[in-house]
C-alpha cells in the first residue's frame, strides 16, 4: 500500500521541549479529542479512535562495526474509519 505523508516535521529540541509536545499530545487523547500537528504553514488534524494500535520501537540504525543513529519511535496506528474496538493480550511497560 503507497505511503501518503500527511505532516512532517524533524528539529532538534531539548528533552524538556520534547516532553511538552508528548504531554500536549497525550492530553488530547486522555481528553478524546482531535490532535492538530502544524509548523509554518503546514498543518493536519488526527482523530484517533477510541482503541488505536500503540505502538513502540527501540532502534538502532547503521553500519554493524561503527557509530549508529539510536531511535524510539512511538506511533498510533489505525484504519480510517475504525473505532479501534481491538485489544491485545500483553501490556506495554515504560519505564
Amino acid at each position: 500500500m503507497p505511503e501518503e505523508v500527511l505532516f512532517s516535521s524533524e528539529q532538534q529540541y531539548s528533552r524538556e521541549e520534547v516532553a511538552t509536545y508528548l504531554h500536549n499530545v497525550a492530553d488530547k487523547l486522555a481528553a478524546g479529542e482531535a490532535i492538530t500537528l502544524s509548523s509554518g504553514s503546514e498543518s493536519t488534524t488526527m482523530d484517533p479512535p477510541a482503541r488505536p494500535t500503540f505502538e513502540v520501537k527501540a532502534e538502532r540504525e547503521g553500519p554493524a562495526a561503527g557509530p549508529a543513529e539510536l531511535s524510539i519511535e512511538f506511533e498510533l496506528e489505525w484504519d480510517e474509519g475504525d473505532s479501534g474496538s481491538e485489544s491485545s493480550d500483553s501490556e506495554l511497560r515504560i519505564e
